[in-house]
């Protein structure tokens, strides 16, 4: 009884509001208090120029790009067009970059181009993107029958940091609606948000206490199937507390990685290999290590725009989860893509030798220095595309680098669609309006 209330209410909540446009004015679709301050901020016209004029696209904008693809596998389409290929060869500065870049500007003709694609990176933070998938996949295993449920549930779920979330020096924006206050801090022990929040943090801000927490919540799930939506913190904790430690390893890794592999994706094309934060290590270790290339991360990134992710409904609600509308950085914060919606992940991990060089900066490891990019952008005149980006420079930040490499990319794949038509007559050139590219960091 307590189960079918909860639905009917949340049901209610969420029908009664008619799915509004998300991002922005998404907050009362998901709960996501940070959305309701940048809706104010719009519909006052309070100037804010953290964000472009492309992070301002509506819930009915965000399409999938290749949902009338469904009968050609992954394989078929990741395959290089020698011209392609060797237009984005010679964009490359180096060996110590792979790329794989799918052209979705003609559906009907779709162009790919890789280099070292098949090489293997630490991914950091774009890891977080399996995380996303895993608490999508439980929830339609939770409620195979609604999407509308899952929603709610994502929505109307609230769950505590406790030491899972704790540990992270990302910061989480913390809206109070009702003072009009936005507070951006660490998460503490006690800090509760819904489903969604966490997903939201997980994803805008990239916060590593958010992703344990999510990773956590994606295990009971699977733990306890339909039990969930009623479990206690209480019977959650006692649950880590009382299984052995190996059998909760093994669930960790395959509540990550299983979905995966049924999107065609191998263990050496992207594999999760743990947690995000050390306190999460109480009780789940480590197994298999993480990886992740360019052509694995493709491979996830296509299926999405097929809506082959879980299934259509949620591949778009991922998609929207992937939106930016926070700052941008790194690969992202090219001016060429100031009007352009993007859908963005970046990760970095870098280790310092103090020895050889006691100056040994942040982003600019000198043992390893991985940063990698994962975009999916779309011009308003229509020129779509995928690019998944992944490097290991040393002794240096490679956030500039890699913006750069946006704006050539980008001035390539417009320069083979000049016949496209233009689909946005209020479409302008971000060059036309002046302004220089800074650092991405």
């Amino acid at each position: 009884m307590k189960k079918l209330l909860y639905i009917t209410v949340a049901l209610c909540i969420l029908i009664s509001f008619g799915f509004i446009s998300y991002p922005i004015d998404g907050y009362e679709r998901t709960g996501i208090k940070r959305l309701y301050q940048l809706r104010q901020m719009e519909l006052d016209s309070v100037p804010y120029r953290r964000i472009p004029i492309g992070a301002y696209k509506k819930l009915d904008e965000i399409k999938l790009n290749l949902s009338n693809i469904t009968e050609d596998s992954i394989n078929r389409i990741l395959v290089d067009d020698d011209e392609f290929m060797r237009e984005v060869k010679r964009l490359i500065p180096g060996g110590a970059y792979s790329v794989a870049i799918l052209d979705m500007s003609n559906p009907d003709a779709l162009k790919y181009a890789s280099h070292r694609e098949n090489v293997g990176y630490q991914p950091g933070s774009v890891g977080k993107i399996a995380v996303l998938n895993a608490v999508f996949t439980q929830m339609a295993k939770i409620c195979p029958d609604s999407f509308e449920e899952r929603i709610a549930y994502l929505k109307g779920i609230q769950v505590s940091a406790r030491y899972w979330g704790t540990g992270d020096h990302h910061t989480v924006p913390i809206y109070d609606i009702e003072n009009d206050k936005l507070t951006k801090r660490r998460v503490r022990s006690d800090d509760k948000f819904s489903l969604f929040e966490w997903l939201d943090h997980m994803v805008s801000v990239s916060n590593n206490g958010a992703a344990s927490v999510l990773y956590r919540e994606a295990m009971l799930m699977a733990a306890f199937e339909e039990d969930y939506v009623n479990l206690t913190e209480e019977d959650g904790e006692r649950y880590f507390k009382e299984t052995p430690r190996d059998s909760l390893t093994n669930l960790a890794n395959t509540v990550v990685n299983e979905p995966l592999r049924k999107l065609g994706i191998s263990e050496d094309d992207w594999r999760l290999g743990g947690m995000f934060t050390r306190p999460a290590g109480r009780y789940v270790g480590r197994k298999g290590g993480s990886i992740g290339t360019p052509r694995g991360l493709m491979k996830f990134l296509v299926k999405l725009e097929q809506g082959k992710v879980v299934d259509e409904a949620s591949s778009l609600e991922m998609k929207r989860l992937l939106y930016l509308t926070d700052r941008r950085i790194r690969y992202a914060r090219s001016r060429k893509l100031d009007s352009a919606a993007v859908y963005f992940k970046s990760g970095s991990y870098y280790k310092c030798d103090r020895e050889k060089n006691p100056n040994c900066a942040k982003y600019a490891g000198n043992v390893f220095n991985y940063m990698n990019s994962v975009i999916i952008v779309e011009h308003p005149n229509g020129i779509k595309y995928i690019v998944c980006l992944m490097s290991n420079v040393l002794n240096k930040n490679s956030a500039g680098a890699h913006m750069y490499l946006a704006s050539k990319i980008d001035n390539l794949i417009t320069k083979n669609n000049d016949d496209l038509v233009v689909l946005d007559e209020n479409y302008k050139d971000p060059e036309d309006e002046g302004g220089n590219e800074g650092d991405g960091n």
